[in-house]
């Protein structure tokens, strides 16, 4: 006969002496005798009664591989009344580890079916979305006609695809002036964004390399966007030339002064036009924060997946001073004022650390 002693506390606080001790005998008073006997023994050996005395089937008191009882686990056994219950067949255990495994599987590929079925989805809203925004907007012969299917197009393709666009700080946009409106750049989805949650139409930046693409060129032209060269400079001062005499005509223009976009989480560092176009057309900049595009649609990838897109508005900030110190005082508090509703790594001072 093999068995244990511990104390076992209670949720009063209080503790309980436990014996559980083996045997293979059935008879009834058999048991009561050899019961009795076991708690003679425990008596004399803690010089106190134990609270309870149990008598189980052999192998119920378990042990290590080098023979130590396992207390803790027959406590265990004790509390879940499982003292004397058969244990499970070893084929049975293997099939419940089997399943155990087979559950997270399960449902990763259950996850990636439904992300799978919502890209497929998105796509088709996208493409029987975007051919009509295009013929509109090719067509339609007044600018603000063309803006307004824009617009529209942008948010029935949000909301068809399930994609909550929260906007907020929109009182701080300046409606009847002029300004340049920054935005940080994560994913090919920003510039639709800004389209569906700014109440003005917008002149957009675009790169010079369109010109040589006719359906992306004649969409971009239509809705009024400035495309400049950034490899040849003095195409590129000619095109920020036009660049200041558009907001000085009254225009408002976009820009994503990081100029690209990465996977990597983060804000680039900025470029100077948007801001020494401020400054030589004195108007403010208003730095607009997009957060999200980055989950929904990444970098290099064709895989749209199911989010919420926020977009936060900070006030205009006005230019001071000369120009070039002007654009420098600009771009740094427009920098911080995206940093603050961002929530990702100013990469600019992560590379000046290295």
């Amino acid at each position: 006969m093999r068995g244990g002693i511990w104390r076992a506390g209670l949720a009063s606080g209080t503790e309980r002496v436990i014996v559980v001790a083996e045997t293979r005998e059935l008879d009834k008073p058999v048991l009561e005798k050899l019961q009795s006997r076991v708690q003679d023994v425990a008596t004399d050996l803690l010089g106190m009664p134990p609270d309870e005395t149990v008598l189980a089937p052999p192998h119920t008191v378990l042990k290590t591989s080098s023979g130590k009882i396992r207390r803790a686990a027959v406590r265990e056994l004790f509390e879940d009344n499982r003292i004397g219950q058969r244990p499970r067949a070893v084929w049975l255990q293997v099939i419940r580890l089997a399943l155990s495994s087979f559950r997270p599987r399960l449902r990763r590929a259950r996850r990636r079916f439904a992300g799978t079925c919502y890209a497929v989805y998105a796509h088709a809203v996208f493409w029987l979305l975007a051919p009509l925004a295009w013929v509109l907007v090719a067509l339609l012969p007044r600018a603000t006609w063309r803006w307004a299917a824009m617009r529209c197009s942008a948010r029935l393709l949000f909301r068809l695809a399930g994609v909550v666009v929260q906007v907020e700080g929109l009182d701080h946009f300046p409606r009847d002036k002029t300004s340049v409106v920054v935005a940080n750049h994560a994913s090919y989805l920003d510039g639709v964004v800004l389209a569906a949650a700014l109440p003005k139409e917008l002149v957009f930046v675009a790169k010079a390399e369109f010109v040589n693409q006719f359906v992306p060129y004649l969409f971009l032209r239509r809705i009024g966007a400035l495309f400049v060269e950034r490899v040849d400079k003095q195409r590129g001062a000619a095109d920020a030339r036009r660049v200041v005499q558009t907001l000085r005509g009254g225009r408002t223009i976009a820009f994503f002064p990081e100029g690209t976009f990465t996977r990597m989480p983060g804000l680039l560092p900025f470029r100077m036009g948007a801001f020494v176009a401020a400054a030589e057309a004195n108007v403010p900049v208003v730095p607009v924060t997009i957060r999200g595009t980055r989950s929904v649609l990444r970098a290099g990838s064709g895989f749209p997946h199911h989010g919420t897109i926020r977009v936060n508005v900070a006030g205009p900030i006005l230019p001071e001073g000369a120009v070039w110190s002007a654009a420098m005082k600009l771009r740094e508090a427009a920098r911080s004022a995206l940093l603050v509703h961002l929530g990702e790594p100013d990469l600019t001072q992560a590379t000046s650390d290295l």
